[in-house]
């Protein structure tokens, strides 16, 4: 079995054992969820789109979209609402920009109310036209002598002297003269080219040339996040939260699962392993108080990592277990044999093995069954016993605390003379009798008759 088939498992064993809490933690996300949804009022996004004629880079684009959303637009767009107690500073978190394909700048309005993003969003969109155009018409202004408008001058300038040179020259008399104004035209042909290249890529007639391409539409939904959004977001949040906590306190679990380690911990040689039948939900021990109460209804009284029980075998063959047992107990112990049979409090499956060691002994050895706090060890001292039998649950108890009983043993002046390990099993369903054939029970009726007769 891989590593991933084994966190399945546990994963499916969570969601089984732990389902009251995982519904009751996922109603409490989805209500916290729906509480943030009533401090976060819902929001509503509008677009609008600005078309930019003529060639444009990407990077020229990308300053197009960070002018669009600049403080000065930004206020006069608040000023052109006139909202009250909305200012510029206000709106500068509410609007976006961003270049989209085809040399457009669509720029966003987020609002309270559908109306109120349809109108932000086209007065931003306006605001950003009648600015680009201003700030085009400021730099065409202060660079009249070396813009676009000198190179037209001084190529209307050109055109004309080209002109008073063509008239100047021999009117094709001779070769010369002909290959002089054909040299001449030619020039002038490829001026007035030039000229329409420098008006088609002229950055001051492409901004003064933009357009905004509609009104922005009325969203009809919700900006993201909405309450749906919210509660179902806080539901999961909370589900997944517990089950990464379940998976993480199984990986920071440090309880003893494998006999050499439990026998290891308390400094003694193991003298096997017993099977317990599991008990009904019924006759478990239930504790008092209304803490015991709250951990019964959500179901967290039970253990979630123990894996599933197996099935046992039968009776006679788990009373041979016993029996083994009390044998390696009789050969390590001298006569008269008595021991102290330590039972860990709260260990359901150790106290069931520890009264069926004593039933199975019959008085050879002489048990006698104490429980233990584990969480502070206190043993009764040494009178005519032994020393002292341990019986305790696999994956109930780390080092630590097994070393701690190990501890108050020795303190109390016993010996631990070896450790039992009990392992909760399933029961095997009864079989049901095959049913008796005809007249085999009058048979036996007249069988038991004939054997309590004179005879």
């Amino acid at each position: 079995m891989n590593d991933e088939t084994i966190r399945l498992i546990t994963i499916g064993r969570i969601l089984r054992r732990r389902r009251r809490l995982l519904a009751l933690l996922t109603l409490v996300g989805a209500l916290v969820g729906l509480g943030a949804s009533v401090v976060f009022p819902p929001r509503y996004t509008a677009s609008a789109s600005v078309l930019l004629p003529g060639q444009w880079e990407e990077r020229e684009l990308l300053t197009q979209a960070e002018i669009a959303t600049s403080s000065v637009v930004v206020d006069r767009a608040a000023a052109a609402l006139g909202w009250r107690g909305v200012s510029g500073g206000d709106l500068k978190d509410r609007v976006s920009a961003r270049a989209a394909d085809g040399n457009i700048i669509k720029i966003s309005g987020t609002a309270g109310t559908p109306e109120r993003a349809q109108q932000l969003s086209d007065r931003m969109a306006q605001q950003f036209v009648t600015f680009a155009a201003r700030i085009a018409g400021d730099s065409t202004d202060s660079a009249q002598t070396t813009g676009p408008e000198a190179l037209r001058e001084q190529v209307e300038e050109t055109n004309r002297r080209i002109s008073d040179l063509a008239e100047a020259a021999d009117p094709g008399r001779t070769v010369e003269s002909v290959q002089a104004r054909t040299a001449l035209a030619n020039l002038r042909t490829a001026l007035e080219e030039a000229m329409e290249k420098l008006d088609q890529a002229d950055p001051a007639s492409n901004v003064a040339g933009m357009v905004v391409m509609g009104p922005a539409a009325r969203p009809n939904g919700e900006a993201p996040p909405t309450r749906v959004q919210l509660v179902v977001g806080g539901a999961l949040l909370f589900f997944l939260l517990t089950v990464i906590g379940h998976l993480t306190a199984a990986r920071m679990n440090r309880r003893l699962r494998t006999e050499t380690e439990i026998a290891a911990a308390l400094g003694s040689a193991l003298l096997g392993t017993v099977d317990v039948p599991g008990e009904p939900p019924a006759q478990r021990p239930r504790g008092r108080g209304a803490r015991a109460r709250i951990r019964r209804l959500l179901g967290v009284d039970t253990r979630w990592d123990v894996p599933d029980p197996q099935l046992s075998g039968d009776e006679a063959g788990r009373r041979i277990r016993y029996r083994r047992v009390c044998a390696r107990l009789r050969d390590r112990l001298p006569a008269p044999r008595r021991l102290l049979v330590v039972v860990p409090d709260g260990d359901g499956p150790a106290r069931r093995a520890a009264g069926q060691l004593v039933t199975e002994a019959g008085g050879d050895p002489l048990l006698r069954v104490v429980e233990v706090p584990v969480s502070q060890p206190m043993v009764p001292d040494r009178g005519t016993e032994s020393g002292v039998l341990v019986v305790l649950g696999a994956g109930s108890w780390t080092a630590a605390e097994l070393t701690g009983v190990a501890e108050a043993c020795a303190d109390a002046g016993h010996e631990v003379v070896g450790v039992v390990v009990a392992g909760t099993v399933r029961e095997r369903p009864a079989r049901p009798a095959a049913p008796a054939a005809d007249g085999a029970a009058p048979a036996l009726a007249a069988r038991g008759r004939s054997t309590g007769g004179p005879a």
